[in-house]
Parts: structure tokens; sequence; C-alpha cells
């Protein structure tokens, strides 16, 4: 078994990915770096792709000191990639030798090469210890699928060669086929079912009042699949996106579903008994009793990619009003929320900050505030 693995991140989320670790048994953590969780994992890599809050898991095939920000740099590393016993590493990982490798790299500070420099040194040398065709991303070009796929990631004089745990990145989730303007990003929407705390005993009832293509419901689901998850929107376009992903979802998890009659005369609606139910309905007028709800999971249209319509364009504030107003007394809001570099973090009016968490996302700076009535 490997003795390293790294899991990539959203910066900010860090600590809740080294909990996920930590919490499903799949290793201990050893340190936490800049959209990195160090761990030393637990059983087979497969076990890996069950983690929600990372982006990506790579299994650690060499770490490479001591290399600088000048073009010396780049025999360094591909030294250490030519000095690597691939095939013996690939043996121990369980990965097959396929079709050709790519290398994907990233750095954190300036330096005089670029990133398709750093891949094509690396991934010459893995394609002469392996025997295979490497496939450059220099220029523009894309890998095609099937190649194995290695990362090499540096921060300060310290670079990280890799390979990918599972055959895709895990924030490509399979279940999301449809999509909507400002769709969340999965791995926060699987950090913000985190924060909500939804593990808890019983079969809490979860709100996403904005609910666009149903990322965080259906990621609320995978962590508490006995909660009852009401997703709403006022647009009919992201309704049935959101009902085509949560089936989808509902599907992988209980392939025999897929040729289900009786679940599929259901749709429009929840994808499986106990999976997220969407529906047509203003943010700013929730159908819900009042107090009906244990935890709200909400990523607000503030006028990025999706600008507040309906009720909410006219007075932005209804929002939290009406999440106040269908939330029980000890309930919890999960948002996330832009704007507060400047202003600071502050909760909205009903509600306390609990906790607060910066992240980085899509060259953004918004938090995730859990959220507590006052």
């Amino acid at each position: 078994m490997h003795t390293l693995a790294v899991a990539r991140a959203v910066h900010g989320i860090e600590p809740l990915v080294a909990a996920e670790i930590e919490r499903h048994g799949l290793g201990a953590v050893r340190e936490l770096r800049h959209r990195e969780v160090w761990f030393e994992p637990a059983g087979p890599p497969g076990r890996l792709a069950s983690l929600r809050t990372a982006d990506d898991v790579l299994l650690v095939a060499a770490v490479v000191d001591g290399v600088g920000r000048t073009r010396a740099a780049l025999a360094r590393l591909a030294a250490a990639a030519r000095s690597l016993d691939a095939r013996r590493f690939l043996r121990s990982a369980g990965v097959p030798r396929r079709g050709g490798l790519e290398v994907s790299a990233s750095a954190v500070g300036r330096r005089t090469y670029g990133r398709y420099e750093i891949e094509d040194a690396v991934g010459a040398e893995l394609a002469r210890r392996l025997g295979l065709a490497y496939h450059s991303r220099s220029g523009g070009a894309r890998p095609p699928a099937g190649a194995l796929a290695w990362r090499v990631t540096l921060e300060g004089d310290r670079a990280v060669i890799a390979l990918r745990a599972g055959a895709r990145p895990l924030h490509r989730r399979a279940y999301k086929t449809a999509s909507v303007p400002g769709t969340l990003h999965p791995p926060v929407a699987a950090a913000m079912a985190q924060l909500a705390g939804l593990d808890a005993p019983g079969a809490p009832v979860v709100l996403d009042p904005c609910a666009g293509a149903g990322t965080v419901l259906i990621e609320a689901a995978a962590r508490a699949p006995e909660a009852r998850l009401l997703g709403f929107d006022r647009d009919p376009a992201a309704v049935r996106a959101a009902t085509a992903n949560a089936t989808n979802a509902a599907h992988a998890a209980h392939p025999a579903c897929a040729a289900c009659a009786a679940c599929a005369a259901r749709l429009p609606g929840p994808a499986l008994s106990g999976g997220p139910c969407f529906s047509l309905a203003d943010a700013g007028r929730l159908p819900l009793a009042r107090g009906s709800v244990d935890r709200v999971l909400v990523n607000p249209p503030w006028g990025r990619q999706a600008p507040p319509r309906g009720l909410l364009a006219r007075d932005a504030g209804r929002l939290w009003r009406e999440v106040r107003g269908v939330l029980a007394p000890d309930g919890l809001a999960v948002a996330l929320v832009h704007g507060t570099a400047e202003t600071g973090t502050q909760a909205p009016a009903g509600f306390r900050v609990v906790r607060a968490m910066r992240i980085s996302l899509s060259g953004l700076h918004p938090e995730l505030l859990v959220l507590a009535p006052s």
C-alpha cells in the first residue's frame, strides 16, 4: 500500500477535507498545505474515490526538494522522473498500463519556466520508463481519454510527482449532466453539507431555496441519505436540470433502479425515495410552514453568473427573512456569501455567525458562513 497520498482541494476547505478523510477511515492526516491535504491512506486506493470535498486524490510517487525558480529546475524534475520505478509504482497502485500518459502541472509562486515545460520535462521521462506514448498539452492539445493521469505540483522549493488515484478528477461528478449559470462546484457543495452537520441523528428537513442544477442537495443526499431534501427554483429549466442530475445520482447509487418503470414514472420529482425533490417556487416566498426546516443550504444568486430574479430582484434581503421564517429555532443555515472581504464577516439580519471560512473560487474569495438564528 502507498505510504503517502495528497488530496487536492479548493483553498480554504482543506480542514474539511482532512476531517472527511479521518471520519471515514481513509487514512491518517499528516499535513495541510495550500490546496492540499497530505495523508497516509488506509486500505485499497479505490476507496479514496469516495472523498466528496476533495477536487482530486493523488498517490505520491516522488517528492523532490530543492527545486528552484530558475530553468535549472526542469533538469532536476526530469532526473527525478527518470529515477522513478514507474512500472512498479503502477503495480502497487493497482493501475494498468494503458493508452499513453498525460501530465498536468501547477506551481505556486513566480518562476522562469512555465507549466507546459514542467509537464514535458516530467512526461517525456515517465513515458520512457513505462514504454508508453506521452501526450503533451502544449499548444492546446487534449490528451486522449483513458491516458494515465500524472500530476506535478510545485510550492516553494518542493515538487511532488503523483498519479491520479481514479480514472477522472473527483470534482467531475458523473451525475452532473445538466447545468445552469452559476452552478456550484460539487466539492464546495459537499463542504456546505459537512458544515451543516447533516450526519447528526434523525432525518432532518434540508432546504435549498435557490437550487439551480441541484448540486447542493445531491451532495447533501450523499452525506445524509435519510434526510428529507427540498429544493426550489423559480426557473423551470433549473428544476428540470436538478431533477435530471438527482435521478442520475440516485441511479448510480442504486443501479437496479435504472430500469425501474415506477421510478421513471414519478419524474419530475424525487429521483428515488429519500432523494432530493425539486419544485418551482420563488425564494422570496417559500411555500413552507414556519419553523419546519432543520437546515438551509444556499448559494444565493447575487448578480454574478446568476442575477437575482423575481421577488429577490426587488429586495435581496427578502431571502434571509424567508429563510429565517422557515428555519427551526435550533436550526442552522450554511451560505456561500460574496462581498465580505470589504465589510468583514457580517450575519444577515436575524442571524449570528457560528463559523466562517474564506475560500478561493473562480478567482473570487467568498465565505462559507454557518448561521444560527439570533
